[in-house]
């Protein structure tokens, strides 16, 4: 069965039909709380922090903002209404570490994983950024209690300030975007 994109003219059209999907396995969530776009859809299930981005078309640039996500993440989703989209992002990302990026199908009447997400680091691995994580822990906590209002943007929590003058930003090496090309390519 295919899906319309017309059945979805909006970004924002895909959340109710994924939020009630989220909802369905068990999850809190939350659409766009940073009030940033940052973070299109943000699943709660006790310490676990589930990640979802929506598009309307699959262009490499939806992937590339998944594998951005999972920074913050526990796991990461990309959300489309093309099924046939949907289905060239799976075969194109079959890496170690990119085939745990989720694949949904969404449709008017619900959602359709193509590929399950999968946690983006394995419990033995540190991840490399345990400070994001409880940064966003820590926020999305302050939200849902009320300390942080619905409407308040918290940009700096997702983006830290500058480093001083002449010093440099971590750069995250091998947990770039390179990692997946790199370990795709190699036997």
């Amino acid at each position: 069965m295919t899906t319309s994109a017309a059945a979805f003219p909006h970004e924002v059209d895909l959340i109710p039909p994924v939020t009630d999907f989220l909802e369905q396995r068990g999850y809190r969530v939350l659409a766009d709380p940073d009030r940033t776009g940052y973070f299109d859809i943000v699943a709660l299930r006790g310490e676990e922090i589930g990640l979802v981005e929506l598009k309307l078309h699959a262009t490499g640039a939806v992937f590339q903002q998944a594998v951005r996500r999972r920074l913050w993440g526990d796991w990461v989703a990309v959300a489309l209404p093309g099924e046939r989209a949907a289905r060239a992002l799976v075969g194109r990302t079959r890496g170690e570490r990119s085939s745990r990026v989720g694949v949904y199908v969404v449709r008017p009447q619900g959602v359709d994983v193509l590929r399950e997400a999968s946690p983006m680091f394995d419990p033995s691995e540190p991840g490399p950024t345990p400070e994001r994580r409880e940064l966003l822990r820590q926020v999305l906590q302050q939200r849902e209690s009320g300390e942080i209002p619905a409407e308040t943007s918290w940009a700096f929590a997702v983006h830290p300030p500058r480093p001083p003058p002449g010093r440099r930003a971590p750069r995250g090496g091998s947990w770039t975007l390179e990692e997946y090309s790199r370990r795709e390519r190699s036997p």
